[in-house]
């Protein structure tokens, strides 16, 4: 097992998680519902079931796919992404 990658994917999806709308459904959804642990257990599942397809996706997209151009897809959709946070909406005009 590589372990940096282990932990590296831990902190990554932990901190990107912190705050999500998921977090907040859980939240939600525990204050409302009788057990807590049914939640719990709901929405790591979720997660977990989430996290595999992303790393199927991932491993077959990288067999198509060199890692290097797969970075720059991946950077560039964050980039993307993060420009259109930063710019004002038709609505907000």
């Amino acid at each position: 097992m590589q372990w940096n990658l282990l932990g590296l994917s831990f902190i990554t999806v932990f901190l990107s998680e912190l705050g999500d709308k998921s977090q907040l459904a859980a939240i939600a959804l525990s204050g409302q519902g009788q057990s807590r642990k049914a939640v719990f257990f709901g929405t790591a599942a979720a997660l977990v079931l989430t996290s595999f397809l992303g790393a199927l996706a991932g491993g077959a997209v990288s067999e198509i796919l060199p890692t290097r151009i797969l970075k720059a897809i991946a950077a560039l959709g964050f980039a993307i992404l993060g420009i259109r946070l930063l710019l004002p909406s038709q609505e907000e005009e």
